[in-house]
């Protein structure tokens, strides 16, 4: 497996993986999250997401160049403030495995090269976020040292 830099024009090469972790989570959420977004608007949507400065996606790669997962993180500057102390935040927004690959260790060695990465950019908090559902995360996370501090709950309007 080889983890490399995603450029925002192969955005492409994420869809399928993107649909399936959105498909999740409308399973779980449907009043949170539009079922079945198209594959134009998740394209565009990813290209101009992950041409931000701040944004990086990381993709898995097997030998023969399939897309094993992926993971989009943000670094974020948090400047001090009289109840917190400054800090720069390397946040994982999306990580996916595709089914073929789960359980192998893909998920451990994007979580671990993205970390390699965002302490070399000087970063000194990694964050997540994960829907409670999602054990699978919850686990991953959990098992690279990271550990709930909020929660957060919603309300929302129905219809």
């Amino acid at each position: 497996m080889r983890i490399s830099p995603l450029d925002p024009h192969e955005a492409p090469r994420l869809v399928p993986l993107l649909q399936d972790l959105h498909a999740i989570h409308v399973a779980h959420q449907p009043a949170r999250y539009p079922a079945d977004p198209a594959p134009d608007a998740l394209t565009l949507w990813l290209q101009e997401w992950l041409a931000q400065p701040q944004t990086v996606a990381l993709v898995a790669l097997s030998p023969q160049n399939a897309v094993m997962g992926y993971l989009i993180y943000e670094v974020e500057d948090r400047a001090a403030l009289p109840v917190r102390a400054a800090e720069r935040r390397a946040m994982v927004h999306h990580i996916a495995v595709a089914k073929p690959f789960r359980r192998i260790g893909v998920g451990k060695t994007l979580m671990a090269e993205m970390k390699r990465r965002a302490l070399a950019d000087g970063a000194t908090v990694i964050g997540v976020t994960y829907a409670p559902f999602n054990t699978a995360s919850a686990g991953l996370m959990q098992s690279m040292g990271l550990q709930p501090v909020t929660t957060v709950a919603e309300w929302r309007l129905e219809g």
